[in-house]
């Protein structure tokens, strides 16, 4: 059973990420957004049930669909949607943009905008994990279309050969950009590659919030216990273009509606009115809550200022000695900023390759 404490958080947290796309859209036609903007609508059961089913101190990354990512673990709506509009007040002032949230506060290691780009790096940081000793995991999102690309195949390898702590979850849209996944795959369900890197393979209905929950619970306590990566998919689909610029010709209007119907926002208030763990009222007022937060977010992006021009050369690189600067304290004046510490005098207490190599492989009577 599921507790209408935790159906009502992820309803909550699902409404603000479908009205802070719909409010990130509006500005892109204004124009208050420039470049790529690629938006989050109709998968939000998937980073939302991903979210409640993993700890605060998780890592997370994902590719250049990003802005929904860091919001539901806890960021600042108003410094988001900054970074969208190129502000000063942007986590990271205006300089990352759309495809490049990065919010180390919640442990938000980034989204990416090269197609596939943050896998090997999610490798990465499960092994700091592991060396350290931390009981950790690193959640890496990535799209169908980045499941063909070469560094998905090394970097899978190598984080089973060294049971890394990761869990890849790839939000099979259906779609690469234009290009249904099946016409260029010779294995659609993405899942069932897994059995080629001695990984477990999982899919899930990522249109239904509670099953990704569920799903994720299971997999990251598997995980936890030191069974290496997993790889699950998750079937979803995007109720918009591939970006603000795609008016995707490519799928029939009766495609996408069709889809509408299994909206997971609208099946999860359904769930909450029909066990009698919410009324209308009360939905109705999270709603409304929803939207004067999405809507001070853009009065703060509109009355943001734009980086000063002497900014234009500068945080390229971080120098030696250089504090950490923590956004929140930069902008709002925050003063419970936790911010991630590391331990730097642990104990390996595993080998990385091990040191009694494994017995020949037998070759196969008949092979080659």
């Amino acid at each position: 059973m599921h507790s209408p404490e935790l159906l009502l958080t992820m309803y909550r947290k699902m409404v603000l990420a479908r009205r802070f796309e719909e409010k990130a859209g509006q500005a892109y036609g204004q124009k208050k957004i420039q470049g790529f903007c690629h938006l989050y609508i109709g998968q939000e059961a998937v980073v939302v049930g991903i979210n409640e089913a993993i700890r605060p101190d998780d890592m997370v990354m994902t590719g250049y669909r990003d802005h929904v990512h860091p919001l539901v673990r806890g960021s600042d709506a108003g410094m988001l949607m900054a970074e969208l509009f190129g502000k000063d007040t942007g986590y990271s002032k205006g300089k990352g943009g759309s495809m490049h949230f990065f919010d180390i506060e919640h442990h938000f290691y980034g989204g990416y905008g090269i197609v596939g780009g943050q896998i090997p790096l999610a490798a990465g940081l499960a092994f700091a994990s592991k060396y350290r000793n931390e009981d950790r995991i690193t959640v890496c999102s990535f799209g169908d279309a980045a499941s063909n690309q070469g560094a998905m195949h090394e970097t899978f390898n190598m984080a089973s050969k060294w049971k890394l702590p990761v869990l890849y979850v790839v939000e099979n849209n259906k779609y690469g950009m234009g290009t249904d996944i099946a016409r260029v795959s010779a294995e659609p369900d993405i899942h069932q590659r897994a059995v080629a890197w001695n990984m477990r393979g999982v899919s899930v209905d990522g249109m239904d919030v509670l099953k990704v929950h569920d799903t994720v619970k299971e997999l990251a306590a598997y995980i936890r216990a030191g069974n290496g990566p997993v790889l699950l998919e998750a079937y979803t689909y995007r109720f918009r273009g591939h970006s603000m610029s795609d008016a995707a010709t490519y799928r029939t209007k009766e495609e996408v509606e069709q889809e509408r119907l299994r909206d997971p926002i609208v099946k999860l208030r359904e769930l909450l009115l029909k066990n009698r763990s919410a009324t209308e009222p009360q939905l109705d007022a999270i709603d409304e809550e929803v939207k004067k937060i999405v809507d001070d977010a853009i009065s703060f992006a509109d009355q943001s200022p734009e980086p000063p021009l002497e900014d234009v050369w500068t945080h390229g690189f971080v120098e030696e000695g250089e504090p950490d600067e923590k956004p929140r304290a930069r902008v709002r004046g925050a003063t419970d900023v936790k911010w991630p510490s590391y331990p730097t005098d642990f104990k390996v207490t595993w080998d990385l390759e091990p040191r009694d190599p494994p017995a020949a492989t037998p070759i196969k009577k008949g092979a080659a």
